[in-house]
C-alpha cells in the first residue's frame, strides 16, 4: 500500500528535460513561427500516456533550469512541468511577467503537444499554476484574473512566495490585501513556506523573504480551501538545483540564509506539490490527508501544518520548535 512518503521520492516514470526556443520575432512580425512566446524549460514524463499540466514560475532574477531538479520530481509521478523564462532582468513591476505568463498558458492548447517526447500527450481541460518566491506571486495574480488566460485554473502553489520588500512596500500590482480570506482564487490553493526566509543573511543583507509579505500572509488571505506547510529549518533558495551556475546562480547561495543541503527541501517541495495535485487534480487525496496526519514522513521538520477546508474553520497547528 502507498504511504504519504512515497511522493519524497522519486515516481515511477523516467522523465524528459527539454528547452523549447521562443518564437523568432522582428519589426515586420511581430510574433513568426510555432515557438513559444518565451523560453520554455519542460519537465515531462516519458513513458507514453496522458499526463496534467503544471506551469511553473522562477523566482526573481532566477533562471528556470534552477529548478530542473524539482521539476523532474514532480514529472516522475506523472505530470508535465511547463517552466517559461518570464525575463533576464526586471524591475519591480510584475505586470509585464504576469501578461508573459498568460501568454505562454494560451499557447499551450496549440503549441506544446509538438514539443513532448512521442506518445506523452497533455491533458489542458485545466492547467495548474505554480511559482517560487516572486513567481509565486505572480502565480497568485493569475489566479486572481490580473491576466486572462484561456484554461482554467486547476490548483496554485505557491513556494515561499514573495510580495515586496516588506509590509506597505508591495510591488505593483499588489496582491496581499491584509485582510483575511480575501484572495479568493477559484481553485485549491497551496502555500509552502521556509523559516528562514524571514530571516537576513547578515547584519546588511534584508531577508529574502520579509515577514508581512510573505507565505504567513498569503496563507492568512487565502479562502478555503488552502493549505501551509511550513518548512523549519530552511531558506529561501533550498529548492532550487543543488549546483547553480553562473552569476545568478552564486547570487542564490549568497544572499539568502539556507539551511545547508539542498536536496531535503527540494525533496519536500516537490513530495508536497505532488500530494496535492494528486488530490486537486488527480482526485487521489492520500498522499495529501497522509502528510496532514503524520507530518514527521516529511524530509524536514515542518513548523506548521495548517488546511483551511471550504466551509470549515483552520484543522491543523503550529507545530512545536
Amino acid at each position: 500500500m502507498a504511504s504519504a512518503g512515497d511522493v519524497f521520492d522519486h515516481g515511477r516514470h523516467g522523465t524528459s528535460l527539454s528547452q523549447v526556443q521562443e518564437a523568432k520575432t522582428s519589426r515586420c512580425s511581430p510574433s513568426s513561427g510555432d515557438g513559444p512566446p518565451k523560453p520554455l524549460l519542460i519537465a515531462a514524463p516519458s513513458d507514453a500516456g496522458e499526463y496534467p499540466v503544471v506551469v511553473f514560475l522562477h523566482g526573481y532574477l532566477a533562471n528556470n533550469y534552477f529548478y530542473s531538479q524539482l521539476l523532474q520530481h514532480v514529472a516522475s509521478h506523472g505530470f508535465i512541468l511547463i517552466a517559461p523564462q518570464l525575463y533576464t532582468f526586471s524591475g519591480p513591476d510584475t505586470t509585464g511577467e504576469i501578461n508573459s505568463a498568460a501568454a505562454v498558458i494560451d499557447w499551450l492548447a496549440d503549441g506544446l503537444s509538438s514539443s513532448l517526447p512521442p506518445d506523452v500527450r497533455p491533458n489542458l481541460t485545466a492547467v495548474s499554476i505554480s511559482g517560487h518566491s516572486r513567481g509565486g506571486k505572480v502565480a497568485f495574480a493569475l489566479g486572481l484574473g490580473h491576466a486572462k488566460t484561456a484554461l482554467p485554473l486547476a490548483a496554485l502553489i505557491a513556494v515561499d512566495p514573495v510580495d515586496g520588500t516588506g509590509r506597505g512596500s508591495q510591488t505593483p500590482p499588489p496582491i496581499l490585501t491584509y485582510k483575511s480570506a480575501s484572495l479568493r482564487v477559484p481553485a485549491p490553493v497551496m502555500v509552502i513556506g521556509t523559516g528562514l526566509g524571514e530571516v537576513p543573511r547578515g547584519v546588511l543583507r534584508p531577508p529574502c523573504a520579509p515577514l508581512g509579505v510573505s507565505h504567513a500572509e498569503f496563507y492568512h488571505e487565502c479562502a478555503a480551501p488552502a493549505c501551509h506547510l511550513v518548512a523549519r529549518d530552511y531558506g529561501h533558495t533550498d529548492m532550487m538545483d543543488d549546483v547553480t551556475c553562473g552569476a545568478k546562480g552564486l547570487v542564490t547561495r549568497a544572499v539568502c540564509k539556507s539551511g545547508g543541503a539542498r536536496a531535503p527541501m527540494r525533496r519536500f517541495v516537490a513530495g508536497a506539490m505532488v500530494a496535492f495535485l494528486k488530490k486537486w487534480v488527480d482526485g487521489r487525496p492520500q498522499w495529501l490527508d497522509g502528510i496532514r496526519e503524520r507530518p514527521e514522513v516529511a524530509p524536514v521538520v515542518l513548523s506548521a501544518v495548517e488546511f483551511r477546508d471550504a466551509g470549515t474553520r483552520i484543522h491543523g497547528a503550529m507545530l512545536p520548535a
